[in-house]
Parts: C-alpha cells; structure tokens; sequence
C-alpha cells in the first residue's frame, strides 16, 4: 500500500479558459471549448480545442524557448498562484530538491512544422532561428518548466502518447519515495500542430463532428490543446487533496488500436486501487479515458465493468476540451480533483444516445454532492495504460 502523496497546488489552461475556475464553470455549465475550425495551414474540417492567448511571443529572455507549445506552458504556469506555490517549496526544501516530470507527445512539433515551410537558401536549409532543442526536443517540455520556475534540479520528459501526463505522478512518487526529491512538480503540455492533426485523421480518427463519447453514433476524436501542472509535497502539512494511488500497464496489443477486452486497461486500475488500499465500491467517480472513437469508448467499457462493476458513476471530458493527447492525463488529474473539492460529477458532454453496447453508468446529466475518490483513466498507443487514483488526506 502506498502513502498518499499530498498536491499543494494545482492548475490547467484548456480551451474553456485559463485556470481552475474557468474549468469548473464551464463544466457546471456543460459548455464546451470545441470549435469548428481550421488550425494553421490545415484545410480539415473539424472541431479543435485551441487556447486563446497564445499569439503573444514569450519575454526577449526567452527567445530561444519560442513556441507555441511554450508559450502554453508559461500560460498555465501563471495561473491559480501555481509559482508562489512552487516558490514557497523553494524555501522549504531548496531548488535542487524539487523534480519536475513533465508529460507530453509533441512537444514543439509546430516549430520544425514551420521552419521547413520557411527554409532558405539553395539548396535549401531550415532558418538559423530554428533551435530543435529548445522547441521540438520533448525535453524541452521539461526544461523549459524547470528553467521559469527557477528550479536546479532533474527535470524528465515522458513520452507515452495519451498518458504522459498520467504517468508523471507515478514517476515522481517513485522519485520522491526514492529520496532524489522531496516534492515534485508535474504535469504536462501539447499544443496544437499539423502533425496530430492529419496524422490521426489518416488514422481514420478524427470526427467532422462534435467529440461525442459513448454515443451510439461517435466516430472519432476532436483534438486540443492544453497545459497543466500540480505540485506533490511529502512533507507539506496543510494539502488536504492527495494522490493515492496509481497504476501502469503495458500491453502492447497493437500500434494504434486498443485491446478489445481491456486487458492492460483493467490491470492498471486494479493496481491503482491496491497501491490506494481501496476496494472497488470506495470509488465514487471515474474520468474516462473516453476518446469518442468506437474502439477506445468500447474497450474501456469492458475494463471499468471488469474492474468496478457497472454502478460507479462515470463520463468523459473530453467533450469539454477535446483530445489534448499527451497533456490529457494532467487535464483529466485537474477535473478529477475539481469534483472532489467542489463536490461534482460533471457529465459526458454532446453524448447525445448512449451506446446500448455500453454497460458503464455513463453520466448525461452532473451530479452534486461529496466525491471521496476519483479514478481518471488515460491510455496511449501501444498499450501505454495509466490509471490515477485521487482523494482526500486521511
């Protein structure tokens, strides 16, 4: 059984806005953050999550670091006192004594999208402005954080697809219970480029419709943007919400398409709940991976009813946001500990006629009231599976 790791702080910037309560009103309001538009160069027509406020450049200091998906970063880190906190750790432990684990899935990938759309020269060459290791390097997620917050210590990118920024929690419990840090900030960023986007639509996966999960008529994802961090103190008294525990899994079933049964699925949630010390009938919400796409929203289906049965209310955000891939996890961590501290199950946005497939209590209306504990779910290509189980410090 694992010791609750207690989250000082936390925070996300999505398209319903920047900061907790821009999430939280907008999912008591049930208003969603998809629009239908193009991004960039894309002549997709489809619905995308795009953050405002990401066209202003980052400080001359930071020149090097230009990039959407830094600029993200920083959005977020300016939200909910997220710096005073980490600020505050500082003081505590030191700023070689606090990790940062960082999840995402491509990084920069917009900058190298553009440089070569701005080459120069004959024969051609990418801009000398283009630095790959400060934007498209995955690292650079992870730097870059390090580096704005002040903090001289490791600093780790992972890289799983859609549940990077689920499995930083687990690493940095790991390193926390290793003695390399004594707190941790985690979290994660994607931003939107042309790599996701017509890659998973020649995937077949992407929806010129609304995301609409657990539908009886979804076919596919809508993609977003987002960014989000907390901050894990072992040694900090006053933090009522925790980490209790988590789960991994790698099933490996195939390259892009989820294991029918939720074999990998089921096995990270049930060690998630013997890492907490929780039996399944403890768990009063669960945030869905719930991609929209026929094959994921049927697998997952098959886990959580393996696993918890078919009571345990349930719904996916993903509606709200859209697919924010590797910053999913941390987004989804963000709502999870929003239901328990404000005491509300938000519903599975635009599901407009659940799958009779479906046997999961798939939530069409929020309910109010005490959440104890949230599972979140996120999983990845390849059978990267990572569930994380929230509550509050006993």
């Amino acid at each position: 059984m694992m010791a609750p790791v207690p989250i000082r702080a936390y925070t996300a910037t999505t398209a319903l806005g920047a900061g907790r309560a821009a999430q939280l009103d907008a999912l008591r309001a049930q208003r969603t953050g998809l629009r239908r538009q193009r991004f960039d160069a894309s002549t997709l027509d489809c619905w995308i999550g795009a953050v405002d406020g990401l066209d202003t450049p980052l400080p001359p200091q930071w020149a090097e670091w230009e990039c959407r998906n830094n600029r993200l970063s920083a959005l977020a880190l300016a939200q909910d006192g997220f710096r005073e906190a980490v600020a505050a750790a500082v003081a505590r432990h030191g700023a070689d004594r606090i990790g940062v684990f960082i999840g995402t899935s491509t990084s920069g990938v917009h900058s190298t999208e553009l440089a070569y759309r701005h080459q120069q020269g004959d024969p051609p060459h990418l801009p000398a402005s283009f630095i790959h290791r400060t934007t498209h390097n995955p690292q650079a997620a992870a730097e870059f954080v390090r580096l704005c917050l002040g903090l001289d210590s490791l600093a780790m990118a992972i890289c799983t697809a859609c549940s990077s920024s689920a499995k930083v929690f687990a690493a940095a419990q790991r390193a926390m219970s290793a003695g390399i840090c004594d707190a941790a900030v985690i979290g994660g960023a994607d931003s939107l480029c042309l790599t996701t986007l017509h890659g998973f639509n020649s995937l077949q996966l992407v929806s010129a419709d609304i995301c609409r999960p657990a539908d009886a008529q979804r076919n596919g994802i809508s993609i977003g943007e987002a960014a989000g961090f907390a901050l894990l103190d072992a040694g900090e008294p006053g933090a009522d919400l925790a980490l209790l525990g988590y789960g991994e899994s790698s099933d490996a079933y195939h390259m892009s398409t989820p294991d029918p049964q939720g074999h990998g699925a089921a096995q990270a949630m049930r060690d998630a709940l013997t890492r907490a010390g929780l039996q399944p009938a403890q768990i009063d919400y669960v945030n869905l991976h719930g991609t929209g796409t026929q094959a994921n929203d049927a697998s997952e289906d098959q886990a959580l009813c393996a696993v918890l049965g078919t009571g345990t209310p349930a719904s996916s955000t993903k509606g709200y946001t859209g697919h924010t891939l590797g910053a999913a996890g941390i987004v989804e961590a963000v709502f999870s500990l929003l239901a328990i501290e404000h005491g509300f199950r938000p519903p599975s946005l635009n599901t407009r006629q659940l799958d009779p497939a479906l046997r999961g209590k798939v939530l069409l209306d929020g309910i109010e009231g005490p959440v104890a504990t949230v599972l979140s779910n996120s999983f990845g290509f390849g059978g990267n599976n990572a569930s994380l189980l929230f509550g509050r410090r006993a």
